[in-house]
């Protein structure tokens, strides 16, 4: 709770996150002066790189789809070498 603090206040109503309805932020005397936009734009990110947020199916997909890319082609390079030193 916050008795007597004068501050401004930024309040975020999507979070974009199933589990939370609402996210409070409170900023900075010396960026107070800064335009509502760009607040809510870096309050949003903020949001998206906490913990908090689960990454969807299409993230969750894509992120298993690139490491099993990484893998393919790191025993590709390391069977071209196999070989080349083979011979």
């Amino acid at each position: 709770m916050v008795k007597g603090v004068n501050r401004q206040v930024l309040e975020i109503h999507e979070t974009g996150c199933e589990y939370f309805e609402k996210a409070l932020f409170f900023v900075r005397p010396e960026y107070s002066a800064e335009s509502e936009s760009k607040l809510k734009g870096n309050a949003l990110k903020s949001i998206k790189k906490s913990a908090g947020v689960p990454k969807t199916r299409k993230q969750k997909i894509k992120s298993k789809a690139f490491f099993i890319a990484e893998l393919l082609t790191s025993a590709g390079v390391g069977a071209i070498i196999t070989a080349f030193f083979i011979k």
